[in-house]
Order: C-alpha cells, then structure tokens, then sequence
C-alpha cells in the first residue's frame, strides 16, 4: 500500500473539531444499520423494533485530562465514567453498560488500581449501568483510562446536535463555569504546594467548586423533566 507524502501540518492549526472532522473525510457508511455516524455525542446504530442503541467514548489522559497530584484515584473512576454517561443523556438516552479499558504502568499499586476502579463501581451503582468488560495494559507513560458506553434511546425520541435551528430557545442546566472554578483553586494551590511544600492547601469554603471539579454528576434527572413538563427538546448537547 502506497501513501502520498505530503507537507506537514501541526495539529494546533485545525483544533480538536478541525481534526475530527478530517478523520471523518473519506469514511463511508457500509451497514443500514448505521443511523448515526461520526459527529455528535453518540453514534447510533439499529437495536430493537422500538428502540436505537447507542454507544459513545471518551479517553482521560494523565498529564492533560487529570492531575493525580490533586485527583484522587476514585473520584477520578468516577469521573471517568460519568462523562460517558454524559454523551447518552445528551441523545436523550439512557445509559445501560460500560466497557473499561485502562493503561497504567508499575508506579502504580495494586491498592492504586483497586481505588480507581471502587470509583468506577460507584458510578455504576449510583447510575445503574453494568461493567461488562474492557482491557488493560501496561505503559510507559501516564495513566490511561478509555470508556466506552453503551446505551438505548426510543426511535422517536432521539435528540442530534443539527435538531437545532433559529429561533429556538437555548437552555443550559447547572452552574457555567463551577467545574473550571474547581480546577483553577486546584491548580492555585497546587502551584503553591510546589514552591512551598510546608504551606496547607487552603480550599475551606470551595467545597462545592471542588466537588464540580472531582466528582461531576451527569444530568439523569433532565430526560425524565422534560417529559413531565411535555416539552420534547430538538437538539441536546453535552458540555462536560
């Protein structure tokens, strides 16, 4: 097989959709089962007469998603797997199961990788979802946690990021910001900690900030409040 060589392009001239949108160039669709490719939350294929399945995937990298410095393995379990949970409530489905892949290398203890995955087991239970597999590996680098998700959505009811068009009403859920909020007093203290390993981390009366950061929750509940409210939305999109 033969490949054209070409100049070279850093990454940071087209960003993150730039790129995958490139990805994307050239990929076809080879199965009718396939209702939704590359290009929202989820991509969505055929699951049952009343139903579409879909699945999504987020990968956290050490170093660029997360600090263990200030992120503790289990809240960073659960962490991990609520932003997947995320992608499904944003097609306005409901998540089922997960499937953990993870690359860690021998800095890390057994008790370590016992903790993350306590944290990962927590978030199943409190969202309902089964851990049905994964793989792990060993690495040379950072940690590395990739989760896919798997969940359903009624045919009707599926929501895609180009439902949306003028006119329509614009809503967001929670509070903007707070997360980031959360990770620049993280970041604050841990720049002082370094320069000054004898100083405390003052982080008394953040707790909600902090939390936002550590421990997010996906928005469960907006699924079943906006039926109640009998207000179908036309386009959902996940901000986490």
């Amino acid at each position: 097989m033969e490949f054209e060589k070409s100049g070279r392009t850093e990454l940071g001239t087209l960003g993150e959709f730039g790129i995958i949108k490139r990805l994307a160039e050239g990929v076809h669709i080879h199965h009718p089962s396939t209702i939704k490719g590359i290009g929202d939350d989820c991509a969505v294929i055929e699951g049952d007469a009343d139903h579409y399945t879909l699945i999504t995937n987020d990968m956290l990298l050490e170093g660029v998603h997360f600090n263990l410095s200030y992120c503790p393995l289990k809240h960073l379990g659960y962490k991990a797997v609520v932003v997947n949970l995320s992608d499904i409530y944003a097609m306005n489905g409901i998540p089922e199961q997960i499937v953990v892949s993870i690359g860690v290398s021998n800095r890390f203890s057994v008790e370590a990788v016992d903790a993350l995955y306590e944290g990962i087991k927590k978030a199943c239970a409190a969202y309902g979802v089964d851990l049905i597999g994964g793989d792990t590996c060993s690495t040379r680098a950072g940690l590395v946690l990739s989760i896919t998700a798997i969940g359903k959505v009624k045919k009707e009811s599926v929501c895609y990021r180009s439902g949306a068009s003028d006119k329509h009403l614009i809503c967001v859920t929670g509070d903007l910001g707070a997360a980031y909020a959360g990770l620049q007093l993280l970041e604050r203290e841990h720049g002082i900690f370094k320069e000054n390993p004898s100083v405390q981390p003052d982080l008394e009366g953040y707790d909600y900030v902090l939390e936002r950061q550590l421990k997010p929750e996906a928005r469960e509940f907006l699924r079943e409040a906006l039926a109640a409210a009998s207000v179908a939305p036309t386009a959902m999109i996940d901000i986490s």
